[in-house]
């Protein structure tokens, strides 16, 4: 058995004349999906596979189709001769231009056996001279491939090694993401071996010292691995003791290195190739030449090994001295190799003939954290997920480190200035030019169809023309998107009940959950009110420091389309009455540690009638006054006309009916609308805690038990002796107890008799995955009388109640859940401190969702 090493993520080009056997050894090598044939694609283009006159377009497809596949990450391998340089040459360079590495496969099979394959094929009509002709452009091929671009070549001489070949596939020497780390990752430390001591002390690490008291190693109690930025070199008062250090952990599996461009310039020198000797070049060559020259034979090779970025943990964690744009992350080429080196530039000098650094990170939309350095800030700041840890330590500034996954900064400050920078080096709050406000959108951020990543539900997609909707009312009506951490998901209703006079009963939603394998559900009212969010904070330092609140505001409370529900004035009334409930009942402390600051409340504010004024006006009451009076007015002629004599009996009958129902309906909306004056006669009842945090951080809630929600809110209720915050009633159900589910069936009937609307039925145990996946957070079943608001005042007759049984529920629970992830996505994405487009991306989409074509009345 020969293997053939070939890395993961690359482009394979089989070479080989016809007949030697490519297509077989592809489909015994690589998966059914992994090759592209040019005999594929000449059928594809020409319905002929052997139809040379195709052979154009069908490469024009080849090219293509290769570009796609490895656009998206997925080795490729290219079934055709390519015994022509040109041929291969197309390759290489479709390689070189998605970064990945070129790899050559030659199937050097005799002559005479491709002769008597090829004859063996009855839809082979070319002769023996075509197979000849290849041959001998193979054999003047052989021995440049290497120079071509390929960065491996494998041959594979006669047809026994071709069928002995194994390929292997290896991981690229970027690939750690098996590395989990916890990491402890380093900036630029340029010489300064004192301050990269007392760093890392301070981060834990116990260093290890040879006899002449010089640091050689260090280690962590706890197993962590330091990670280095690179420019360990240059410019400070010990770059051979900072090598010395690294060089050691780096050896006993303590520390991982990526180069920065003084190691790759120091490379140079140590070859004895021409380079300028500047910019603290000239100090790490005159600090080495007192060393031996088996150290400097140590460095040189150290360094040049070094690999020029690194994914890490399971690919959340990307490092690099000067950064890395997506599309280059885990790929191999020299422009990856430039770019984490040098940056990204935009051709141009400044005053001090320094370049100038195209400002990547603004534009970044990538999954993982990139870590870097190479250009110094005053301060290190999150930039869509992204950070600069070099803080100008030589410079006089300080050297700065991330705890990963922590994402704890930790710095020392230099012992001096060490080197004066030919760019003066900014001061903290100064502006770099072209940098990009983290807090302020950008329409590309919502615009268009979007694909939104969820931890819950995977890749969420937002159509065009949803968002086009969404950012009308987001733009135009809702708050300022610094203060819209969340969006409440849709609901769906249970499933219709097969018969009776019922759209919605207890039993169906019990067995729904009881299907995906929940044992224990809880049952809470549900309030005939608007659903709200409320953003609560203790202070306005809080509020201005973590969401940018003007000066006077101290929270907000908004619907769920973003909207403000109260006017300023009034909802600092109810934020206050809220804010003494919580200081009272001790919520501050139950949600974390004592320094919780604030919190978000999922909760419903009534009356109804307070924020669907309007609408009860112009539909409900409406639709009610008509149909009182034409039933009324009907009755009394039917009346008449009985009276005189005439059969009317079942006529009136049916009028009497109507009349009823209108009634009915009527009642049905007075039971929500009561008189309010400011906060005088308005409810809130709150019934989940949505996350709650510091001025830097937090956490989410919805793993927490609905008991444990429900408890915070009871005691937010005891505490307020305004009447403003209300309770929810609630009943916990066995679904394995058959006399369980009976009691909540009857909860539910009590409760919908005395006039409420109906219930939410939840997991108990709240976020729940079940056999299928993700299980509805929450199901709604609406009381009979309740839903003459939804379905009309004669929906109770049987005639309609058997036409809206049939109710196609599927899309409503697929958007229920979508939505359910996107808010619960928003929320991680904010209380882990990302950057306001990444939390406005999950929130924007749940408004989008909002316009796809679901039934409204479900």
């Amino acid at each position: 058995m020969t293997a053939l090493a070939v890395p993961a993520l690359s482009l394979v080009v089989l070479v080989g004349v016809t007949g030697s056997g490519k297509s077989t050894f592809a489909a015994r090598q690589f998966g059914p999906y992994e090759t592209v044939s040019s005999d594929h694609c000449r059928g594809l283009v020409s319905n002929d596979p052997n139809d040379q006159g195709a052979t154009k377009a069908a490469f024009e497809l080849l090219h293509h189709l290769v570009g796609v596949r490895l656009r998206a990450g997925l080795l490729t391998v290219v079934d055709a001769t390519n015994v022509q340089p040109a041929a291969r040459r197309s390759l290489v360079e479709l390689a070189r231009a998605h970064d990945v590495l070129p790899v050559a496969v030659v199937l050097d099979v005799p002559e005479d056996v491709c002769v008597a394959r090829t004859r063996a094929r009855a839809d082979r009509s070319f002769g023996d001279g075509v197979v000849r002709r290849q041959r001998d452009q193979l054999r003047r091929s052989l021995k440049g491939l290497g120079r071509e671009g390929f960065r491996t070549v494998h041959v594979l001489d006669g047809v026994d090694a071709v069928e002995q070949a194994v390929v292997e596939r290896h991981p690229l020497r970027s690939d750690r993401r098996e590395l989990t780390g916890p990491f402890d990752v380093v900036g630029d430390v340029h010489g300064c071996r004192a301050e990269l001591e007392t760093l890392l002390e301070r981060l834990g690490w116990e260093l290890v010292r040879d006899a002449q008291g010089r640091p050689v190693d260090a280690v962590h109690p706890d197993g962590r691995t330091a990670v280095l930025l690179g420019d360990l070199v240059d410019r400070g008062p010990d770059s051979p003791g900072v090598l010395r250090l690294a060089m050691g952990m780096a050896a006993a599996g303590h520390a991982l290195v990526v180069p920065g461009n003084h190691e790759a310039k120091l490379v140079r020198a140590l070859d004895g190739r021409k380079v300028t000797v500047s910019h603290g070049l000239e100090t790490t060559l005159a600090q080495l030449g007192e060393e031996p020259e088996e150290f400097r034979r140590q460095v040189r090779d150290f360094a040049d090994g070094l690999v020029a970025h690194l994914v890490l943990d399971e690919g959340r964690l990307v490092v690099a001295h000067a950064g890395l744009a997506e599309h280059l992350q885990g790929r191999a080429s020299g422009r990856v190799r430039s770019f984490a080196l040098y940056g990204d530039t935009t051709g141009e000098t400044d005053e001090f003939g320094l370049p100038v650094r195209y400002p990547w990170a603004t534009e970044y939309r990538g999954a993982a954290t990139v870590l870097y350095g190479h250009t110094p800030t005053p301060v290190p700041e999150w930039v869509n997920r992204t950070m600069c840890l070099d803080t100008g330590c030589v410079f006089g500034g300080h050297l700065t480190a991330m705890r990963w996954p922590e994402k704890e900064v930790v710095q020392v400050p230099a012992e001096r200035v060490w080197y004066e920078p030919a760019r003066p080096f900014p001061t903290a709050g100064a502006a770099v030019p072209g940098d990009r406000d983290p807090d302020v959108l950008d329409l590309a951020d919502v615009a268009g169809r979007r694909v939104v990543a969820t931890a819950l539900l995977g890749s969420v997609t937002v159509q065009e023309e949803n968002a086009a909707g969404a950012l009308e009312v987001m733009s135009r009506f809702a708050l300022d998107p610094r203060w819209l951490v969340h969006l409440p998901p849709t609901m769906s209703p249970c499933p219709t009940p097969p018969d009776g006079d019922l759209l919605e009963h207890p039993a169906q939603a019990f067995d729904v959950y009881a299907r995906d394998g929940v044992d224990r559900v809880v049952c809470e009212e549900k309030h005939m009110g608007s659903r709200a969010v409320v953003l609560l904070c203790r202070d306005e330092a809080t509020a201005r420091e973590r969401f940018a609140l003007p000066a006077g505001r101290t929270g907000v409370v908004h619907t769920r389309t973003g909207r403000a529900f109260l006017d300023d004035p009034t909802t600092e009334d109810l934020l206050t009455v809220l804010r003494a409930a919580a200081d009272a009942a001790g919520t501050w402390a139950a949600l974390g540690d004592g320094a919780t600051s604030w919190v978000l409340l999922d909760a419903e504010l009534m009356p109804w009638s307070y924020k669907a004024r309007e609408l009860l006006r112009e539909q409900h009451a409406a639709v009610g006054a008509a149909a009182r009076a034409s039933t009324a007015a009907a009755v009394d002629v039917l009346a008449a006309a009985a009276a005189r004599g005439l059969d009317v009996t079942a006529l009136a009958d049916r009028t009497r009916t109507r009349a009823a129902e209108a009634d009915a309906f009527t009642a049905a909306y007075r039971r929500y609308v009561w008189a309010t004056d400011g906060l005088d006669g308005v409810q809130l009842a709150p019934f989940q805690v949505l996350a709650a945090g510091t001025a830097t951080g937090g956490t989410t809630f919805e793993e927490r038990d609905h008991l444990w929600h429900l408890g915070v809110a009871d005691a937010l209720v005891d505490a307020d002796p305004t009447g403003l915050v209300r309770s929810t009633r609630r009943l916990v159900v066995d679904l394995a107890d058959p006399a369980s589910r009976v009691a909540g069936e009857q909860w539910w009937t009590d409760l919908t008799a005395a006039g409420g609307e109906g219930m939410v039925v939840k997991p108990l145990a709240n976020l729940v995955r079940g056999p299928r996946g993700l299980v509805q957070p929450g199901v709604k079943v609406r009381g009979r009388e309740y839903l003459r608001l939804v379905y009309g005042p004669q929906y109770t007759a049987p005639e309609n109640l058997e036409r809206l049984r049939v109710r196609h529920l599927g899309r409503k629970r697929s958007l229920a859940l979508r939505e359910y992830a996107l808010g619960v996505e928003s929320l991680r994405r904010h209380v882990a401190g990302e950057p306001l487009w990444r939390v406005h991306e999950a929130v924007f989409a749940v408004l989008a969702l909002e316009s796809e074509p679901v039934d409204p009345r479900l």
